[in-house]
C-alpha cells in the first residue's frame, strides 16, 4: 500500500507550501495617518493604494507589506469588528551604520512617528538601534548590526 506524504503537492514530489513569504498584512486603525507616514514623509512608493481600504509597499525583492485598514480587514476575514492592530511583532529595517539609524529614526518621528526607544547600543551581538511607533503602534526596530549583512538580492549572511 503506497501512502502519501501530506507535506507534499499532489502529484509530485515538492513541499506544498514553500519556506517563503510574499505579503505581510497588518491591520491598522488610521490608514490615512500610515500612508502619510510611509509615503509622504519617508518618501516610499507605493505599488497599489486603494484609498480606504489598504496601501501596498514593495519592501524587498518578492516582498509586499500591506497596511489594510481595520473594519475592511475584519470584513475581509468574515468577522467581527475586533481588530485594534498589530501588537506583539516589530518589523526591522537594517542599515549601514549608526548614523542611518539616527537619521531614520528623526525622519520617522518627523513623518509622525513615535520613538519608543532612542538610538542605543543594544545588550547583545554589537547591534546600535532603535524602535519607533507607526501612527497605529506598528513597531520598526531600526538597526544597525556588523553582525548581519543584506545583500542587493535580498540574501541575508551573519558573519
Amino acid at each position: 500500500m503506497q501512502t502519501t506524504d501530506p507535506r507534499l503537492r499532489p502529484g509530485c514530489n515538492t513541499r506544498l507550501m514553500e519556506q517563503r513569504v510574499n505579503f505581510i498584512t497588518l491591520a491598522t486603525r488610521d490608514l490615512e495617518a500610515v500612508r502619510t507616514l510611509y509615503r509622504d514623509g519617508l518618501d516610499w512608493t507605493p505599488f497599489i493604494d486603494v484609498p480606504g481600504e489598504i496601501v501596498f509597499f514593495q519592501v524587498g525583492p518578492g516582498l509586499m507589506l500591506g497596511l489594510f485598514d481595520a473594519e475592511k480587514f475584519d470584513e475581509d476575514l468574515q468577522r467581527e469588528h475586533t481588530t485594534t492592530g498589530a501588537t506583539g511583532v516589530t518589523l526591522s529595517h537594517n542599515v549601514e551604520n549608526r548614523d542611518e539609524v539616527r537619521a531614520t529614526v528623526d525622519a520617522m518621528a518627523a513623518a509622525g512617528g513615535t520613538v519608543l526607544k532612542p538610538a542605543q547600543d543594544g545588550a547583545f551581538g554589537g547591534i546600535f538601534h532603535a524602535h519607533v511607533a507607526d501612527p497605529n503602534g506598528i513597531i520598526w526596530e531600526i538597526a544597525h548590526n556588523p553582525g548581519w549583512h543584506v545583500d542587493d538580492d535580498g540574501t541575508v549572511s551573519s558573519a
